[in-house]
């Protein structure tokens, strides 16, 4: 989707809105875990239902409500825990070099040899699953490409004449790194991290796709995707609504990363 002011605006209000859900969803919908076995799966606009109800009668919308606290919680702490690694071990590396930066080198590129969520089935598989066993794998397995991006960042700027300025002025290369380093790759550290918050995203629903995310019957846009596939007959909606929620919540992260980290770009450049 091409990034412009209306699809940004747009993206920020779909985020306000499930950010919303997501703090307030069991005030939003009380009842979505209420199960009505006798009433069983119904089509959309049946029984009071607008998007209609799975196979354990539950309605469809308020479980999607329901769900977006664990469809974003999720994924903002596998961006920040694995940002938070790339910028100690990132910075660490780029501007202390020698063995450290060997060090850290090899341990980005062995994760990145291997495919990030198929190591994840297999590591979440044998500690048997869970939401948060998974959000502590994707940290980690997310971690290499912010380490060596802010790695790539801190060594730019390290080169520059302003830090060599500082040197010879004796100020302390800890101050150096926080005070003058860290400030100039705000904008490529906040493009990644909603990057991979998008990503996070999609992993996460995956996983629980699968059975390995969250616990089933639990309300999540990934579990609801799988409950809701196999009423698809019944209720086309089961599915396509979880779908297209996980779609427009990724894309709307990305529009709206790229928006704001061209904005920090421009405000870095002027100083």
């Amino acid at each position: 989707m091409p990034r412009t002011p209306l699809t940004v605006l747009l993206s920020a209000v779909f985020l306000a809105v499930a950010v919303l859900c997501a703090l307030a969803g069991p005030l939003l919908a009380p009842h979505a875990l209420d199960q009505d076995l006798y009433l069983g799966t119904v089509g959309a606009g049946v029984e009071g239902h607008l998007s209609g109800t799975d196979a354990l009668g539950r309605d469809v919308l308020s479980l999607a409500v329901l769900g977006t606290r664990s469809a974003l919680l999720g994924p903002v702490l596998v961006a920040c825990g694995s940002m938070l690694l790339g910028l100690l071990l990132g910075t660490l590396a780029g501007f202390r070099g020698g063995w450290l930066d060997t060090v850290v080198g090899r341990y980005a590129d062995l994760l990145l040899a291997l495919p990030a969520v198929l190591l994840a089935m297999v590591v979440v598989g044998m500690l048997g699953g869970g939401y948060w066993v998974t959000v502590l794998v994707l940290v980690v397995l997310f971690s290499p490409t912010d380490v060596r991006l802010v790695r790539a960042a801190v060594m730019e700027q390290a080169a520059r004449p302003y830090i060599e300025s500082a040197r010879v002025l004796g100020i302390r290369p800890g101050r150096i790194m926080v005070r003058h380093v860290l400030p100039n790759t705000v904008p490529i550290v906040v493009a990644n991290l909603l990057l991979n918050t998008a990503f996070a995203m999609v992993a996460l629903s995956s996983l629980s796709y699968l059975g390995l995310g969250v616990a089933p019957g639990a309300a999540d846009w990934g579990r609801q995707l799988a409950d809701g596939q196999r009423i698809m007959v019944d209720n086309p909606l089961a599915a396509i609504l979880p779908g297209v929620l996980i779609i427009l919540a990724a894309t709307s992260v990305n529009l709206l990363g790229d928006w704001l980290a061209e904005r920090l770009d421009r405000k870095v450049a002027t100083r």
